[in-house]
């Protein structure tokens, strides 16, 4: 099972907004030796609905091929639409990703039995293993954990990124799918908590800038030792609220920028980090002790 810090990795850019595949190499090697323990590339941090598909399928490419085995690469493919979805899939197997993330799909707001064949409909066109993410705040469709329940025993769906927030969803995801079925937390802000009620990691967006801290923490609250997660925890606890100030990725790019890691490249119609929001964000930073 993969477990343990994640990075929902950005998409470096230049400032004409073409991918920067060079620092996204760079990129790649930083996290694998501040001890990350995975990959999410073209997520919602790495700027998923902005990419055409054949960038979105170069970008999965390139990761793999330089992490080389080093760490588990997952690749975001979730579309709002079945067929598109399927398709992005199929290319993230096509090119060796170890599993894929599947959003609900957005903006159309389908039902959760419309949830359900959409996402056991990608399962049987693609043999892989694949996350369910589920993201209400994002997408407008939140997927009930009865759903969830209804899917895990498909064997290629082998887990969920819980991005609402509710910890009571926790324990109520476990019961419901068992214990291989691995549940992640998406929102960092409460992920310390979501991993000691029997989480099994978190696909973080404070990882971007503070890898190895948030690789301390997770492992600390998955081993159940609460005081030192608490502690490790505390000084990201400003990065986890403020790299939300605006849409996400906008701050977290904003932030690698400001500690020289990546160029301030950012895609339509996203832009780049109002300037009244930047001390904000520094002053997290500087908590954190990454500045």
């Amino acid at each position: 099972m993969i477990q343990g810090s994640l990075v929902a990795l950005v998409t470096p850019m230049l400032a004409s907004g073409e991918v920067d595949f060079s620092c996204l190499e760079r990129l790649l090697d930083w996290y694998v030796e501040q001890g990350s323990n995975g990959i999410v590339a073209v997520g919602t941090t790495g700027e998923s609905s902005t990419l055409d598909e054949q960038e979105h399928c170069e970008v999965i490419r390139r990761c793999v091929e330089h992490l080389d085995g080093r760490l588990p690469l997952i690749a975001g493919t979730g579309a709002n639409s079945t067929r598109e979805a399927i398709a992005l899939t199929r290319c993230a197997r096509q090119v060796g990703a170890d599993a894929c993330l599947l959003v609900t799909p957005y903006y159309n707001k389908p039902t959760q039995e419309g949830l359900y064949r959409h996402y056991r409909a990608i399962a049987e066109a693609v043999d892989m293993p694949q996350i369910l993410y589920n993201v209400p705040g994002r997408t407008a469709c939140d997927m009930l954990p009865e759903t969830v329940g209804r899917l895990a025993p498909i064997e290629n769906i082998i887990g969920i990124k819980e991005a609402t927030g509710d910890l009571n969803r926790v324990t109520r995801l476990r019961e419901l799918c068992g214990s291989d079925f691995a549940l992640f937390s998406g929102d960092d802000a409460s992920s310390r908590e979501f991993l000691l009620l029997g989480g099994d990691g978190v696909i973080s967006v404070t990882a971007n800038v503070a890898p190895r801290q948030m690789s301390q923490m997770v492992a600390a609250a998955i081993a159940s030792c609460g005081t030192e997660a608490e502690a490790l925890d505390a000084p990201l606890a400003e990065l986890h609220q403020r790299l939300f100030i605006e849409a996400n990725p906008i701050p977290v790019k904003w932030a690698l920028a400001e500690m020289g890691l990546i160029p301030e490249g950012i895609r339509l119609p996203l832009t780049w980090l109002s300037e009244d929001a930047r001390p904000t964000v520094r002053e997290a930073l500087l908590a954190a002790g990454l500045v």
